[in-house]
């Protein structure tokens, strides 16, 4: 059986100093791709120039930019001004906190950075008509808060309307009970969004199912989500926003240790 890769994601509001000091950390551990939040106050597309000038092999993606804060015009000149290296990058994007127009606002985003030379373009998607844009417009889907059944079950129709479609899923980890706290609080805000309430009361789950609490429960978790998608990216919960406390959760999560990343 072929195995999705695993990936890593950090929060943008880092900045980019400390994600290019992070950066190496990944590729060295053998992670397949960094993927990098963008916020308000985190600029992800300057993050992964950072982190593109220290390493070689690395994947490196937004997760997710979302454009109706950041138009898709925008981030095209961000990236030709940052002179990103686009076989290395994959934008993601999303819909953002306006719902109306949504499906219509990520289409002309998709056509928009494509037309504009970013060969790769991946849509943030909860809904399944977003899903189902995102497989045929796009060049893949990266689904979040869902556990892995449900994630085996989405790949698999999104499969089946794009056989090359790429689906990654983003996975919130912790593997240190100091950051449980953190992990309980950001699932508890996520959980109170009608939109994912409405879809975590759909899959007949609690929030926290659909995250990796524990470092004993990585191995089983990861061969889970492994089988279920194209990608996994562990989306790193620690104690505290430090370079050490990432790079540390890099290194006790590696895939392959020494190997590089970019497989």
């Amino acid at each position: 059986m072929t195995r999705g890769a695993v990936s890593l994601g950090v929060a943008g509001s880092l900045g980019p100093d400390a994600i290019a000091r992070i950066a190496p950390e990944v590729e060295k551990a053998g992670f397949h791709t960094l993927w990098v939040n963008d916020t308000p106050d985190g600029d992800a597309l300057a993050a992964l120039a950072a982190a593109a000038g220290v390493t070689e092999r690395l994947h490196l993606a937004t997760g997710v930019v979302p454009v109706d804060r950041r138009p898709a015009s925008a981030i095209a000149a961000d990236a030709a001004s940052l002179s990103l290296p686009l076989d290395r990058v994959t934008i993601g994007i999303g819909s953002g906190m306006a719902r109306q127009g949504a499906l219509a606002r990520v289409h002309d985003a998709t056509e928009e950075l494509h037309a504009a030379g970013l060969p790769r373009v991946l849509v943030g998607a909860l809904g399944p008509k977003m899903r189902r844009l995102a497989a045929e417009r796009a060049d893949g889907v990266l689904l979040n808060w869902v556990p892995p059944t449900e994630a085996a079950e989405q790949a698999a129709a999104l499969h089946a309307i794009t056989p090359t479609t790429h689906v990654a899923v983003y996975v919130r980890t912790a593997i240190d009970a100091a950051a449980r706290e953190r992990l309980e609080a950001e699932t508890a805000r996520y959980a109170s969004f009608p939109n994912y309430a409405a879809n975590f009361a759909r899959m007949g789950v609690d929030a926290i199912d659909t995250t990796i609490r524990d470092v004993a429960e990585l191995g089983d978790a990861l061969d889970a989500y492994t089988a279920a998608a194209d990608e996994v990216v562990l989306r790193a919960i620690v104690p505290d926003d430090t370079v050490e406390a990432y790079v540390d959760f890099a290194r006790r999560t590696a895939p392959n240790p020494a190997g590089g990343g970019g497989a």
